[in-house]
């Protein structure tokens, strides 16, 4: 009933595939500061975040008062509004701090993937103009100063707050947070302590307008070069209170997988958890399928976030340790398809009540298709969900033609929802971005009448890898300045834990050799490793069409049968 109940009268006029989902409750034209005051009002003595690794707490209260110091020490050390933050870090508290400092204080955060090596993080500093960036000192065997020192040994010589530098020319700030100082660099606390004067945030809240740039997110692109989307805080604050919704998180707690710098963090974890009341809890600054289990146990939480891949490393730690899950009452999975399979699992081994699917895209800020508050077992098996508030989809044919409910085509979208634009990129904007409003998913999309969508493939030729959007060009661009391949082409190929993983198909020089362990120590530390190839085949020529375009479906083939 209620998946009919608000749909546009426009939808019944033709059994062709579009459709308006109207919503329940109208759309709010407010700025992420103001929706956290909200939330500090409403549930100013709940936890809102529990950082576990760092043994850190705080209540809607106290975090609105640490985001507000740090937000007044961004303006301190001389942003201004509009400016870019980086926010080079896994999940540590100071990244959630960051974000939503920088939101109230009207500058911008961009996330950038804490893996990243010096050529990746030096391509999103210049690539967006980051004026200041956060990072922690280290983490695993990434040393943050030390990978920006190596790109410019200069840092040394600079005082906090004054950088210059001609590989970055647009950082003057960088702030590690760790109680060693570093040369060139402020610490968090700096921030943190620089001024009590938090009621100038306040009194500037009301002049950030909605429509105004929030937070960046780098999304890779068929070109191989990441392209940066720009998303609004009209996209944020309306996709979380949506999601907040549809996912019940009044009162959860709620564990979060996911890494912040994904739209996934960002909007599912933070900002609907935000809109809610919800307790968000980070088990561990990085990815640990058994610190996470004990912390479900230890923290009680009621809410799960994962990608498919988590779940099933997720499944096969919770069936060796056996840990009592009993406050955990729902999952919510997205960032890659879910097998039908894997769903039944995660509802049987941790004993749930409901599993939750999201599907969405960065440029769409996360969410368009979600699961309702009560439904089958078979729109939660077979569907990604049903279509969001307020946010009109149709399937279209390769010329651009709507098709008939059910049949497959492009999924197109357009509302509140759509990005505001590929930052400094007009052109590729342009590509996806149409002039009536329509964006284009490159997504092949099945629509149904009642609502739900089905994905059905990629029209593009990126990988998912365990949740990660990986594109081959990148690969293939990198891999081609090895001193011993001649010609390189890179394809996902299926993988039971990850989903896929990386296939290099690669020619050498005549009398040249590679094998896998050799590729992989010639990409360590060069580009993050989730990009690095598990598989490789030396080939002696590639399949290729008339016009001189490598086969990439008979490489496949190949694969398959080797």
């Amino acid at each position: 009933m209620l998946a009919f109940a608000r749909l546009s009268k426009r939808s019944f006029s033709s059994k062709l595939s579009y459709m308006h989902y109207v919503g329940r409750t109208p759309l709010v034209h407010r700025n992420v500061g103001q929706q956290l005051d909200i939330a500090v009002e409403k549930y100013g003595n709940r936890e809102a975040i529990v950082s576990r690794d760092e043994g850190k707490r705080l209540t809607f209260n106290t975090l609105r008062d640490q985001v507000d110091r740090l937000a007044v020490g961004f303006v301190k050390i001389g942003l201004e509004r509009g400016d870019r933050v980086g926010i080079w870090a896994p999940n540590y508290l100071h990244w959630y701090l960051t974000m939503l400092a920088a939101s109230r204080a009207g500058l911008v955060s961009v996330g950038i993937n804490p893996a990243f090596q010096g050529p990746e993080v030096l391509y999103c500093l210049n690539k967006v103009g980051i004026k200041a960036l956060v990072a922690p000192e280290t983490f695993k065997s990434q040393n943050y100063y030390n990978i920006l020192e190596t790109i410019d040994p200069n840092l040394k010589s600079c005082d906090p707050g004054r950088i210059k530098s001609d590989k970055f020319p647009s950082l003057r700030s960088l702030i590690i947070d760790s109680k060693t100082n570093h040369s060139g660099a402020f610490t968090f606390d700096d921030l943190l302590g620089m001024s009590s004067d938090v009621e100038s945030v306040q009194k500037n809240l009301s002049t950030i307008q909605p429509d105004f740039p929030c937070n960046i997110q780098f999304t890779s692109g068929t070109t191989g070069s990441p392209k940066a989307a720009v998303l609004t805080h009209n996209n944020i604050v309306n996709n979380g209170l949506v999601i907040g919704q549809r996912n019940e998180y009044e009162n959860q707690i709620v564990c979060n997988q996911n890494p912040l710098f994904h739209v996934f963090g960002v909007i599912i974890s933070i900002m609907a958890c935000v809109s809610k009341g919800a307790t968000l809890v980070l088990p561990t600054a990085g990815y640990n399928p058994e610190q996470t289990l004990k912390t479900i146990v230890e923290e009680k939480c009621t809410m799960i976030h994962g990608t498919p891949t988590m779940y099933v490393d997720l499944i096969k730690k919770q069936q060796e340790l056996k840990l009592p899950m009993d406050t955990v009452k729902i999952a919510v999975t997205g960032g890659a398809p879910c097998p039908p399979t894997l769903y039944e699992d995660i509802k049987k081994v941790f004993g749930l009540e409901r599993v939750k699917t999201i599907y969405g895209l960065t440029e769409t800020t996360c969410c368009i298709f979600q699961s309702l508050p009560k439904e089958s077992e078979d729109h939660m098996k077979t569907t990604v969900g049903h279509l969001h508030d307020h946010v009109e989809v149709k399937i279209v044919d390769d010329k651009g033609d709507m098709v008939p409910f059910g049949e497959r085509g492009e999924l197109m979208v357009r509302g509140y929802c759509n990005m505001y634009e590929y930052f400094g990129d007009e052109d590729k904007t342009k590509e996806v971005k149409q002039k009536d409003g329509w964006l284009k998913t490159g997504d092949q999309f099945v629509l149904r009448e009642d609502g739900y969508g089905v994905i059905v493939g990629r029209l593009k030729e990126m990988v998912i890898r365990g949740g990660e959007n990986i594109f081959p060009k990148e690969i293939e661009d990198f891999l081609s300045l090895h001193p011993d391949i001649v010609e390189v082409n890179v394809i996902g190929v299926p993988d039971e834990r990850m989903g896929e993983e990386l296939c290099a198909f690669i020619r050498l020089k005549e009398g040249s050799s590679l094998d896998s362990e050799a590729l992989k120590k010639y990409c360590k530390g060069k580009i993050a490793h989730f990009k690095i190839p598990k598989h490789i085949r030396i080939v002696d020529a590639f399949p290729k069409t008339a016009s001189g375009k490598v086969q990439k479906f008979k490489l496949r083939e190949i694969y398959d049968k080797s």
